[in-house]
């Protein structure tokens, strides 16, 4: 429940994700620290909320952020709020206590507490004619009290409509427009009743009443009192006439209503809790129509939009005050402060069609339009941004007026090429939110020459290489980027060199080769000539060296130099090359016949850590004396075990045996 007095109701919401309404304002939203929401109270004049935690038995204060400045504790099952005339109380109905409980407003303390007698349960409040109204009881009988704080002592009356039942503590709502109009709905949704009050005698005198009506969830009257909005179950919100509770056109909203709020100005503000489509819809005074729609994200782990509660919707008080506040959950129990900036406001849609392509320095057409659900003034003006690369904050170009079907055009000559992003924004009016659209062209840039040299050679193992970029004709980039990239998972590719090129379009870097290396020239292109890449792919060999041992001596002879073995001795040849994990060489093994060289079967060794392997060559040397042989260490690009270097043979080792 809740007054009018300031358009009064606080809604809590959940996290700070953003609404799927297009938020054309700075809508704000956070996390509050209760477990349940009963009901939610704004204080313009210190610019709080205070919302009601009834499973926690608390109160908590909020700045117009909704971050905490204050929480009273000790209220159980606290539910209705209400603000005095003057904003310098909050009443607080604690069913748990029997009692409502004065709240400070400034300082957000309990000031006094009201007993209302064991038994009584307040759960909701209003201010009319002079008196503090609660509705109270329990699920199966609800009443009527007043409490007069005017005089020196309180003065409480109880059971003001003896003749009519109530399923459940009442919720009660009034407005300062109508003093002295009270009203009460039955929250059950058996035997449910409707009733309207004159208490201009000081007493509840009922001038009608509507049974059947199923339970109610919320409820407001139009500043004026002359309408009563209430949220039952079905796919509208009732609207009834005060004076005798006849039914009037609704307002179609979804299943099923749970919270209704009134402006100053009889902006309604109609919520439902449906978890699926629009949850919020808010109807400029006199319309049936809404002039905006919010569904709530989805918070939570399970599927559908976070909900919205009964009695969790309040405007800012006072006339031309545009916040709305509206409390959300999910089924996490999170419970968020949602703040609503512009809600009376249309959303304003602008949509731009720019073409896909278009050529640099050649005159192009964009189109759009702008919509609203209410209608624009003739003449509206729409900004113009261009941004692209020679304007990368964005150049402002002429205004264009949309036509009378909200449709426009302008033409503009790009200069700068690639992407280009037209902008084209509405700055909102009275009746209007602030809308923007954009689209991107494509604008066409040439392309500049780039190369990079001694792709394809090989180079010897920690061979100084120099790589030059070479970069042609472009418009105002002249910075090119050097990256080498080593073959090899273990080594990362790595900018070597950035800068601009000399005037022959030339840049250079030095590389020490140890394995095989693409290095790629990068041009990040700029308005008038596209990004290039050119890429140089070079080999390096591997360091190999082969030794022989075990020998009695070594002598030119044959052309080469011979080691000389005893038949007695095994050779042993030991190579050392360049290490990779997991890499082995590959051992040949030749004998010399008749003037020429005949292979053996060739095999492959591990390298060691060291990048050592040594082969000892065995067998019976005795039928080997006079016979000439030559052994090789090599490294094959992939079939010694990796890829990182390029084919490398090692130097032939020759030997023979003596008796």
């Amino acid at each position: 429940m809740r007054t009018l007095t300031a358009a009064t109701t606080l809604a809590v919401l959940f996290s700070s994700a953003a609404l799927t309404a297009t938020p054309a304002f700075a809508d704000t939203s956070k996390v509050l620290p209760v477990k349940s929401a009963g009901d939610i109270v704004v204080d313009g004049v210190h610019q709080r909320v205070f919302v009601s935690d009834p499973y926690q038995g608390k109160v908590v204060a909020t700045d117009y952020s909704g971050s905490v400045v204050g929480t009273v504790a000790s209220l159980p099952g606290v539910t209705g709020l209400q603000l005095s005339a003057d904003s310098g109380t909050v009443y607080a109905a604690s069913p748990g206590a029997n009692a409502i409980v004065a709240i400070d407003t400034a300082t957000v303390t309990e000031s006094t507490r009201y007993a209302t007698g064991d038994g009584t349960g307040p759960a909701h409040l209003a201010l009319a004619g002079g008196k503090l109204w609660f509705g109270y009881g329990t699920t199966e009988h609800g009443h009527i009290g007043s409490l007069d704080l005017s005089g020196a002592e309180p003065v409480q009356a109880l059971d003001q409509d003896p003749g009519t039942d109530y399923p459940g503590a009442p919720l009660l709502a009034a407005t300062p427009g109508a003093p002295n109009v009270l009203a009460a709905a039955a929250p059950e949704y058996y035997n449910s009743w409707l009733g309207v009050y004159d208490v201009s005698g000081g007493t509840a005198t009922r001038t009608a009443r509507h049974g059947d009506l199923g339970s109610t969830s919320d409820l407001a009257l139009t500043p004026d009192g002359s309408r009563l909005i209430t949220a039952n179950p079905g796919n509208e919100h009732h609207v009834w006439q005060t004076s005798d509770l006849t039914q009037l056109s609704g307002y179609t909203t979804e299943y099923h209503p749970s919270a209704v709020a009134i402006a100053a100005d009889g902006t309604v503000a109609a919520g439902t809790d449906t978890p699926y489509d629009p949850s919020l819809y808010i109807f400029r005074p006199g319309a049936k129509s809404t002039v905006r729609e919010y569904t709530w994200p989805d918070t939570d782990r399970i599927s559908g939009y976070d909900e919205l509660g009964g009695a969790d919707l309040a405007w800012e008080p006072g006339a031309g005050a545009g916040r709305l506040f509206a409390v959300t959950h999910n089924s996490d129990s999170v419970y968020t402060l949602r703040v609503l900036q512009g809600s009376t406001k249309a959303t304003t849609t602008v949509s731009v069609d720019a073409p896909a392509t278009a050529t640099r320095t050649k005159k192009l057409t964009v189109k759009g339009k702008v919509t609203s659900k209410l209608a624009f003034p003739a003449g509206v003006k729409l900004t113009v941004t261009r941004t692209d690369l020679d304007s990368p904050k964005g150049k402002t170009l002429p205004s264009v007026t949309a036509k009378a079907d909200g449709t426009f055009s302008f033409t503009d000559t790009p200069r700068a090429g690639g992407k280009v992003k037209y902008a084209v924004a509405f700055a909102g009016d009275a009746d209007h939110a602030a809308g923007s659209g954009s689209d991107s062209v494509d604008v066409s840039r040439a392309r500049p020459a780039l190369t990079v040299n001694n792709n394809g050679k090989v180079y010897s193992y920690g061979k100084d290489v120099k790589f030059t970029a070479h970069l042609g004709k472009t418009w105002k980039n002249r910075t090119v980027e050097i990256w080498a990239d080593p073959f090899g998972g273990d080594k990362p590719n790595k900018r070597v060199k950035s800068g601009k090129v000399d005037s022959h379009g030339n840049l250079s870097v030095t590389l020490d080769l140890k394995r095989d290396t693409k290095v790629t020239a990068k041009f990040a292109g700029d308005s008038r000539y596209k990004a290039a890449t050119a890429a140089s792919t070079v080999g390096a060999r591997v360091s190999v060296s082969t030794s022989v041992s075990n020998h009695y001596r070594a002598k030119y002879t044959w052309n080469h130099t011979y080691y000389f073995f005893h038949k007695s001795k095994n050779p042993l040849i030991t190579t050392k090359m360049s290490y990779y994990k997991g890499r082995k060489q590959k051992f040949e093994f030749e004998v010399h016949y008749q003037g020429k060289w005949y292979p053996g079967d060739p095999d492959y060794f591990a390298l060691g850590a060291d990048g050592v392997s040594r082969v000892q060559i065995t067998g019976n040397h005795g039928q080997d004396v006079g016979w000439r042989f030559r052994v090789r260490s090599s490294y094959i690009n992939g079939s010694s075990g990796d890829t990182v270097n390029s084919t490398t043979h090692g130097a032939w080792k020759y030997f023979t045996f003596t008796g």
